[in-house]
């Protein structure tokens, strides 16, 4: 009984005794010599067993870097391998190896989980592909690269919201289900029970869908907050398996009421893209290192002069003027009107000096309902904004949005579409300003920063036309 004089005897000796400090991988390196006993658990990197001494690698994903731990050759056992779960216990000490500030020597190894080397698909001291490591969805975070770029997507994902919110933006959750199609593409993925698929009912008693953007639910929030955001997953049911283009992915949208210029929110884009991209290079610099030295050379160094200079700007017509000059023969000729294709936006961004460009005021035909009318005469555009990058083609899309009842009434009604938006008009009705706001695909942004060249390996779990692995 603990109320006995021998049971409170008991507890005061257990808390005399030494307490055992566990550690992550990233706190060991980063420690000073102790003689006190540290805990470290993780995962086996490497094994490398000699007469007189054992020498392990281990990792827990909280560093590019292994720590090296040193044993005798006494605690190796047959199940301490390439891949296992280790428990081990031990005291730092300095390292007097130049690329390691501290190692742990091992007085007790514990294997906590067994691998199978020989069925491992990974194998140790490999570098594998990253189109190898793809079938492995669920065993490929524990190679260096894609444990690389989820610890870069966590730092990134932070970047992002203490951009906004450093700037007086407000986070709003906008629904994943949705009744609206923002782009009007008409790529969406509709929802249904199994129990409608039988039955023909609806759940929610209109068609509902997974939403495509944040957008319009953003507008909402506009009429009461100036400044917003959202970060969150969306999909597009694009029957495409092109290295630009996933079934679900994340989009970072903002929108900002009382502006009436296109350059505000050109300028909100540049500076996120800036200031999170500065973040992640000194963050994250073993690991960005890491895709710049194999897979992308000199991409860091591109970066960081484009952190120096203002992105180029160039209209609609100027970049058509531009791809009708080109020397270069393109898949789709370019004529004014038509959508800028890949291939068109990447010889724009060469053209430019392989910089991220603007590209501004788009035919009015070619946009959706709810961006502004230039009335602009024969060639009648919208203040519509498009950002190219290198490499990957269109990074954001973004545009005023029409806050004039008149001028969207007679666009929704040609569309036929003025009784699903009614809601839309009252926005326009009731304490209307003039706004706008953009979205930024967070995948692509991933790639053009790190120069991976497919969108599948910069998410954990890629989706796309006719595969859902796990």
């Amino acid at each position: 009984m603990l109320g006995t004089r021998g049971g409170w005897q008991a507890l005061r000796r257990c808390a005399s005794l030494p307490q055992v400090v566990r550690l992550r991988v990233s706190e060991a390196l980063g420690a000073q010599e102790s003689s006190g006993e540290v805990k470290v658990q993780g995962w086996v990197r490497s094994v490398r067993s000699q007469k007189e001494v054992l020498f392990l690698h281990i990792n827990d994903g909280s560093s590019l870097e292994h720590l090296q731990v040193v044993a005798d050759p006494s605690l190796e056992n047959r199940d301490l391998t390439f891949g296992s779960a280790v428990e081990v216990r031990g005291k730092l000490v300095k390292s007097p190896h130049r690329r390691q500030n501290m190692e742990l020597r091992a007085e007790t190894i514990r294997v906590v989980g067994a691998c199978d080397t020989w069925t491992f698909p990974l194998k140790m001291k490999e570098r594998h592909p990253l189109e190898y490591v793809r079938q492995f969805p669920h065993l490929r975070c524990r190679s260096n690269t894609l444990a690389s770029l989820l610890r870069i997507r966590s730092e990134a994902t932070a970047a992002i919201h203490s951009f906004f919110q450093d700037n007086g933006y407000v986070h709003i959750h906008t629904p994943i289900i949705t009744s609206n199609d923002c782009e009007g593409a008409g790529e969406l993925f509709q929802i249904e029970t199994s129990k409608e698929a039988k039955e023909k009912t609806q759940f929610f008693n209109v068609p509902a869908f997974l939403t495509v953007s944040g957008q319009l639910h953003l507008e909402v929030m506009a009429g009461a907050f100036t400044h917003v955001f959202t970060f969150g997953p969306t999909f597009r049911a694009e029957d495409s398996q092109s290295r630009r283009h996933l079934a679900e992915f994340y989009m970072v949208e903002a929108e900002l009421s009382f502006t009436e210029s296109l350059q505000d929110i050109m300028q909100v884009m540049e500076d996120l893209f800036k200031t999170v991209t500065s973040t992640v290079l000194s963050k994250c610099p073993r690991d960005v290192e890491l895709f710049h030295k194999y897979i992308a050379p000199a991409q860091k160094d591109r970066l960081e002069q484009i952190l120096k200079h203002k992105f180029v700007t160039i209209s609609y017509n100027e970049a058509v003027e531009i791809l009708k000059q080109a020397s270069q023969t393109f898949t789709f000729k370019p004529e004014w009107g038509c959508d800028l294709q890949t291939e068109h936006e990447k010889y724009l961004v060469k053209h430019c000096g392989e910089v991220p460009v603007f590209v501004i005021n788009y035919p009015y035909d070619l946009k959706p309902f709810y961006m502004r009318d230039n009335e602009d005469g024969p060639q009648h555009t919208v203040a519509a904004v498009d950002l190219l990058v290198p490499g990957v083609g269109e990074l954001c899309g973004g545009s005023l949005r029409e806050e004039r009842l008149p001028f969207l009434e007679a666009r929704l009604q040609r569309l036929e579409i003025a009784d699903a938006y009614q809601w839309y008009l009252d926005l326009r009705k009731y304490g209307s300003v003039p706004h706008g706001g953009f979205g930024m695909g967070f995948e692509r942004y991933l790639q053009y920063i790190l120069g991976v060249a497919n969108i599948k390996d910069v998410i954990p779990f890629p989706r796309f036309s006719h595969s859902c692995l796990l």
